[in-house]
């Protein structure tokens, strides 16, 4: 009797054993869930391709001067770009301490201050809906937007400061 227990706990040990060194899915009657990529590709959203391009420059007119902005990648841009791809944004921007223009965009964007010394032509999002074109330096917090093209120092200053206050258009063309 007894040797007919340990050989009965022993198949049971082996079993058990045996089905540990078994996949899973061997194990399973059911059959794995099979992708067919020709369904999967045909079942995808497919994006317009425009849509998905990285827009990654913007134009900024003030006065009779249309200046090209080169974006940085963040989220900020990102957002200002969704914006712009509903209209033109226009605002009104004031002389502040000799170095730059701001205004209120009139939206709230997405920001990540960091600690940023700026230089002329920089394009900054402060407190998320301030837009700062400089055309001196100065350190604060910020999120870079980005980077007026084309223009010498003294061309932004000039551009910047004919009048005060400057109405700006932000526009995608």
């Amino acid at each position: 009797m007894k040797k007919i227990i340990i050989l009965i706990l022993s198949l049971c040990v082996a079993i058990f054993a045996l089905a540990a060194c078994v996949p899973k899915e061997e194990l399973s009657s059911e059959s794995p869930e099979q992708t067919f990529p020709e369904q999967n590709e045909q079942s995808a959203e497919r994006p317009n391709e425009k849509e998905t391009e990285m827009i990654d420059e913007i134009f900024l007119t003030i006065g009779t001067s249309k200046i090209t902005v080169k974006l940085e990648n963040n989220t900020a841009t990102k957002a200002l770009v969704e914006l712009l791809k509903k209209g033109d944004i226009t605002y009104t921007a004031s002389d502040y301490g000799g170095f730059e223009k701001v205004g209120s965009l009139g939206h709230t964007l997405p920001h990540s201050d960091t600690q940023l010394t700026t230089e002329a032509g920089d394009v900054i999002l402060y407190l998320g809906n301030q837009i700062v074109l400089f055309y001196g330096s100065n350190s604060w917090s910020y999120t870079r937007l980005g980077k007026m093209q084309g223009y010498s120092t003294d061309e932004l200053k000039d551009i910047l400061t004919e009048t005060d206050p400057v109405t700006i258009k932000i526009c995608l063309r």
